[in-house]
């Protein structure tokens, strides 16, 4: 899951400049977004590890933000490099939309719910997770208890969150404000207040847990998987969702989907390691190694980190976006988000 970016064309460049030996038969090129290679170990370096052991078959990871990998593999298309990919929502849906991924039924699509894999079998849920922010314990008392709350003067400059349109969990974040105050003007109109706040935008998110945690900024966006991967090597965060206008807390999914890309020059490799990533035994250290959650319904984890993860959700209300109308307006949505914080 990094480095940090002003804008998306950097970070299109940085993919760019990320040197892939050509076609190898032994090898598998997996582009991802950032966060499950978070934490050492990590769930995808030790699933990649144990991948390579039983196939021969070496993993090239390229990693960016979630519209950032799969924006490369579309501009890629007439001479495709990568095999499989991982994002998030709705640039997993974009990138079947644009023809960037192939259909494909792994071993154990049947143990996934339908709510959470492509009705064509464009992709499929690989880890669970939900958005949340996180701030600095050595500085702050108390997490916010409200979205309101970020608006006070103290946090100016001080609050850092992921571009929308960008990143995953920033499009993420939107979405959210805009149901937790109630309609997609409501939400922007907050945005832009937030913005006298907001140090800058940031095209991937893993980078804000380290700015947070040596205390540069005190609250930033994120997600519970990455951010409780991130945990050991940053003591100082900790996770919270803070409180709408209705006095209610609520959050919505937003799955790591994965599916093989449509042109893959190594479409077979791409299937094993599909198939690999989604079986009984790496969905069961998903919640152990990755701290996120199975996406098949047979793994009943029962380890501390999952309690972790049910106890951050103790309370909230859990949501359901319309992925394929988020996608039919995300365009114009962000070119209103943007509008809205340009004109502070």
């Amino acid at each position: 899951m990094k480095s940090r970016f002003t804008l998306a064309a950097a970070a299109a460049c940085l993919l760019a400049a990320t040197a892939l030996p050509a076609f190898a038969e032994g090898v598998v090129t997996i582009y991802s977004a950032d966060g499950l290679h978070d934490g050492e170990p990590s769930w995808l370096g030790s699933q990649f590890d144990a991948f390579t052991e039983a196939t021969g078959i070496k993993v090239q990871f390229v990693e960016a933000g979630s519209s950032g990998v799969a924006d490369r593999i579309a501009k890629e298309k007439s001479n495709t490099q990568a095999d499989v990919l991982i994002t998030l929502p709705p640039f997993m849906q974009k990138a079947a939309a644009d023809g960037s991924l192939q259909a494909y039924t792994p071993a154990g699509a049947d143990q996934i719910d339908a709510g959470s894999k492509d009705a064509g079998g464009m992709f499929y849920a690989l880890v669970n997770n939900y958005p949340n922010f996180i701030y600095n314990t050595a500085v702050l008392k108390e997490a916010p208890k409200t979205y309101d709350d970020l608006l006070d003067p103290k946090f100016k400059q001080k609050i850092q969150y992921s571009t929308p349109g960008q990143a995953g969990d920033g499009t993420a974040l939107m979405l959210q404000t805009f149901h937790a105050f109630g309609s997609k003007e409501a939400g922007l109109d907050y945005l832009k207040r937030l913005q006298v706040n907001n140090l800058g935008p940031s095209a991937s998110t893993g980078k804000l847990t380290a700015l947070v945690n040596k205390g540069e900024i005190y609250v930033a966006n994120g997600d519970m998987q990455m951010n409780l991967a991130q945990s050991e090597a940053n003591p100082n965060i900790k996770i919270f969702i803070p409180e709408g206008p209705d006095g209610k807390k609520s959050v919505f999914s937003l799955p790591y989907y994965i599916g093989l890309v449509n042109g893959a020059p190594q479409a077979e490799n791409g299937k094993k390691l599909i198939d690999f990533l989604l079986s009984e035994e790496a969905q069961k250290q998903v919640s152990v190694v990755a701290k996120g959650l199975p996406s098949r319904g047979d793994i009943h984890p029962d380890d501390e980190n999952y309690k972790k993860l049910h106890e951050a959700l103790d309370g909230v209300e859990i949501w359901t976006p319309d992925w394929n109308k988020v996608l039919e307006t995300l365009k114009d949505d962000v070119a209103a988000y943007n509008e809205a914080i340009s004109s502070n």
